[in-house]
């Protein structure tokens, strides 16, 4: 496992952070999944074999997994394993409505996670509005507060927003890290690479989510297989997102969620030799290529982080938007229609929505929810 120093924290973090977001899942007699009904013992054996194996972040927040996360998380880390990580979690804004709920959410959450501290502890999913909104409300004081109480260590934020907002947040406060959605098909959204570098060069630790935009990125059409096989180095598609990423020497740690013992031990594989400044000429303009390609095929730019969730309607949102994906990037087959068709009978369909915008204003992406359902159900509806 390579690892890359926080030179003004004084400590190192394993490149690979395993982030808790999508742990394996327990199924139900007529095989379908529920989020929130993690398959504990699974997700134990995962968290701990990473940890084993020189993973040393460990990732969750409070609402994954319907809230199941954290406490996963804190079982896992029993038996001696807290003391060989770092552990990260966030404040969600959307459930802070006065400032006695920083002291709320946060006591609960070191409850679930079974810890008299956390390490890294990061406001959730900033955008303009949440930050204003929270910096009214009085948090850089009660951040500090915490701090001196010895319940977190090092404050932090995620972001999904513009550059401007980004550069905002990150000047507005002494910030110990901070989290960015990125990957090669992002360079230039959200904060991107100009928010990476403006942070990196503050000293800053960047985080990165999303680096294979929701599991996007893995599976792959055989045009874009094809262009892959045209390196000299053969590598996964996996491969090659991760790799861009770790090229970057402002990039600290690059968090990846993980279903399967399969995808653990393959991240831990590739991440043998994660190190800054990696890449060659040609295979950056391989990537180039790639992104082109990809960017030509993807109808809506959704990650299926499910903060447009829950649905008042009923309506699942990025499960249409990923059949929709799917069939646009590899071909509509009568796979996606009756995927499709399955929802309609459960009245989980884009026909259910009432327009009333819950979901976009939820969604880190700025999405046109609302239009692209229609469209959806348009092209999915037999």
């Amino acid at each position: 496992m390579q690892y890359r120093k926080f030179d003004k924290l004084g400590f190192e973090c394993s490149t690979f952070g395993m982030g808790t977001m999508r742990l394996p899942l327990l199924k139900n007699p007529d095989g379908t999944t529920n989020y929130q009904n993690i398959d504990e013992e699974e997700a134990i054996r995962m968290i701990r074999y990473a940890i084993d194996n020189g993973v040393n972040y460990i990732d969750t927040a409070y609402d994954y997994h319907g809230g199941n996360s954290e406490r996963v998380v804190g079982k896992a880390l029993k038996d001696g394993y807290r003391e060989n990580v770092k552990i990260a979690t966030k404040l969600p804004p959307w459930h802070a409505k006065v400032y006695g709920d920083f002291d709320r959410l946060l006591n609960e959450q070191l409850s679930k996670l079974q810890v008299e501290y956390i390490d890294f502890y990061l406001l959730h999913s900033l955008s303009k509005g949440s930050w204003e909104r929270l910096r009214d409300l009085g948090i850089l004081e009660w951040l500090d507060k915490a701090v001196a109480s010895g319940r977190i260590c090092y404050p932090g934020f995620s972001f999904h927003d513009d550059l401007p907002a980004f550069k905002d947040i990150i000047d507005s406060y002494d910030w110990k890290m901070c989290q960015i959605q990125f990957n090669f098909l992002d360079e230039f959204e959200q904060a991107g690479a100009e928010g990476l570098k403006y942070a990196g060069a503050k000293g800053i630790p960047v985080f990165i989510m999303e680096p294979l935009r929701g599991g996007k990125l893995a599976a792959v059409s055989p045009d874009i297989q094809d262009l892959w096989n045209q390196a000299e180095v053969k590598r996964s598609p996996v491969e090659w997102a991760f790799r861009w990423i770790y090229n970057f020497p402002e990039v600290n740690v690059i968090l990846s969620g993980v279903s399967t013992m399969e995808q653990l031990k393959d991240n831990i594989r590739i991440f043998q030799d994660a190190t800054p400044n990696c890449m060659r000429q040609e295979e950056l303009d391989l990537v180039k290529q790639a992104k082109s390609l990809y960017d030509s095929k993807i109808i809506i730019d959704c990650t299926a982080c499910e903060y447009c969730l829950p649905c008042p309607s009923g309506v699942s949102i990025p499960e249409i938007f990923g059949i929709w994906n799917d069939a646009s990037i590899f071909g509509i087959t009568k796979d996606h229609y009756k995927h499709y068709s399955k929802l309609i009978n459960e009245e989980k369909d884009a026909q259910q929505c009432v327009e009333c915008g819950n979901c976009e204003s939820a969604c880190p992406q700025r999405l046109d929810i609302i239009d692209k359902l229609k469209e959806a159900d348009k092209e999915l509806r037999v």
